[in-house]
């Protein structure tokens, strides 16, 4: 055997395993400098819910005028912001109603009710992502600005047989319903007392008041 060669084989594996391990550590030191941070790669919650990503935006909650799918709201529950914040002849209206509907073994429940700016623009944001389209999305929901929730002169009336017990009681309450295809929509009529609810405009975007 060669004596230079048994001599040198040692350095060679040596000098491999050191750069096999430079190698592998690079590979390692690469890796942990080149990966962003989950923290900042993450959407934030307004560009989440389909608005302009600011990087903050303050939760709605009952304050807003929320109420939670499941919820019975009674139109007697004055403390929830929902109820509590509506017109207050809307509200004795819808009261007298319920306590009539109560006698034929109905239930009315308010589904929405006053809404605030902020809850308004979410809900349209929203629909404009289902529907697809502004246009679309302002057949269902109106603008913050133009909105009777938000100016607590609306509310959404549920279940179904509610929405169908005013349908056909609420004009002796001055309580119409106000748009074709929103049949949970009712507004005050004082005049319906007298003549019956005026005709029912297609939806909102039939309505004036609606109009920029």
């Amino acid at each position: 055997m060669d004596n230079r060669a048994s001599r040198s084989a040692p350095a060679r594996r040596t000098r491999g395993i050191v750069l096999v391990s430079l190698v592998i550590l690079g590979g390692a030191i690469g890796a942990f400098v080149v990966r962003p941070s989950p923290v900042a790669s993450a959407p934030s919650s307004s560009s989440a819910a389909g608005g302009p990503s600011t990087g903050t935006q303050t939760a709605l909650d009952e304050a807003d005028g929320v109420i939670p799918d499941g919820v019975a709201i009674s139109v007697f529950d004055e403390g929830i912001p929902a109820v509590g914040r509506l017109d207050p002849e809307l509200l004795d209206a819808l009261r007298r109603a319920a306590t009539d509907a109560g006698t034929d073994g109905v239930g009315l429940r308010v589904n929405s009710g006053w809404r605030s700016p902020e809850y308004q623009q979410q809900l349209l944001r929203d629909a404009v992502v289902e529907y697809g389209s502004q246009e679309e999305a302002a057949r269902w929901v109106a603008t913050a600005e133009t909105s009777a929730h938000v100016s607590g002169e609306a509310v959404d009336i549920g279940p179904f047989d509610a929405a169908a017990w005013l349908s056909e009681h609420g004009a002796a309450h001055g309580l119409c319903q106000i748009y074709g295809n929103e049949p949970w929509h009712y507004e005050l009529r004082p005049e319906a007392v007298d003549d019956g609810c005026p005709s029912m405009y297609a939806d909102t975007t039939a309505d004036p008041r609606m109009q920029p």
